[in-house]
């Protein structure tokens, strides 16, 4: 009966109506959801921020007013409801530590660590993808290429942090130990070290996938049947190996994008940079929700951003799993 009363869609919108579904409202849902989540798990959460305001000293009355005036004597799907219409409109809030806007205090600082996410990105992709390549293709290096990878899956953030500063600002005195400068050549100097610090494990484990990837599209059978044909390596290896094997390392690109934002929360702490990362543990202690949560929900969006731009990557790249995004 439900086929009689639902309308049949035209033909030619169906095909459009599943990468819409899975792109786009997909997406907003997990989002809508996350954040929802985190704002009832920060309204849960332990300790009062009016008292963490005003001291242990104050009196109800005046703990009763200042909840009042900042909203957190309203049910929590009330403050919700706001916080969503607010942020739907790029207001986040107040944060109650600093008495200004949120979206005010995130500005700086979220380009502070976007640079250094992007730097550490770059140096994954450049590293792990070049000796996962290296050590698919060189026999010689390949067990000095995975047992460094080994090492550096094991690595983390802040103790390769403590070993650059060691090495490289105090015995050699080419890198400052902090800071995180000013103008593109300084900044690029200051965040050598934290983005080297953030990518190391990363860009290990990159190289861990791109090489069992190329060994596994190598041994395939259609890979022999072009050897067999003929074709060149070079040929084989960039029609038939790398293309292949580029779907697993896309999927790990789009998973170290979120975990260079959540490592720069150590990184950005031991290098002394005043990014989002020792922002949101700054606001974590203060109880400043209103930081603490639009900072989550920041991550959230940027990790579905970028397993949603890899899906489309993975699509766009095997013609084979074109047919199945549009079903």
């Amino acid at each position: 009966m439900v086929a009689h009363i639902v309308p049949r869609l035209p033909r030619p919108i169906q095909p459009l109506l599943r990468p819409l579904l899975r792109w786009v409202l997909a997406p907003l849902l997990t989002v809508l959801v996350a954040s929802f989540v985190i704002f009832a798990a920060l309204a849960q959460a332990p300790g009062d921020p009016v008292y963490r305001l005003l001291g242990n000293h104050a009196t109800p009355a005046q703990a009763a007013y200042l909840r009042h005036t900042l909203g957190l004597d309203q049910p929590m799907l009330v403050r919700y409801g706001h916080w969503l219409v607010g942020a739907l409109h790029g207001n986040f809030g107040d944060s109650i530590t600093y008495r200004a806007p949120v979206s005010t205090l995130l500005g700086s600082r979220i380009e502070t660590t976007l640079f250094l996410v992007l730097y550490a990105g770059a140096l994954c992709l450049i590293v792990g993808v070049v000796l996962g390549v290296m050590s698919a293709t060189i026999r010689p290096l390949s067990p000095v290429i995975a047992a460094t990878s080994g090492i550096g899956v094991a690595i983390p953030g802040f103790v390769a942090a403590i070993l650059l500063i060691s090495i490289f600002s105090l015995a050699l005195g080419w890198f400052p130990t902090g800071g995180a400068g000013s103008g593109f050549s300084d900044r690029l100097w200051h965040m050598t070290l934290p983005a080297a610090a953030l990518a190391t494990s990363w860009a290990a484990y990159l190289t861990q996938v791109t090489r069992s990837a190329l060994v596994e599209q190598r041994g395939k059978e259609h890979v022999e049947t072009a050897r067999m044909r003929g074709l060149s390596t070079t040929r084989i290896f960039r029609h038939h190996v790398a293309r292949n094997a580029a779907p697993p390392v896309l999927t790990v690109s789009a998973l170290t994008v979120a975990g260079l934002i959540i490592g720069a929360v150590t990184v950005e702490a031991a290098f002394g940079i005043d990014g989002v990362g020792s922002f949101l543990v700054t606001s974590i202690q203060a109880k400043d929700y209103n930081v603490v949560e639009a900072l989550s929900v920041l991550i959230v969006v940027v990790f579905i951003a970028a397993t949603t731009l890899i899906d489309i990557a993975e699509v766009l790249l095997d013609p084979r799993l074109r047919g199945k995004a549009s079903q």
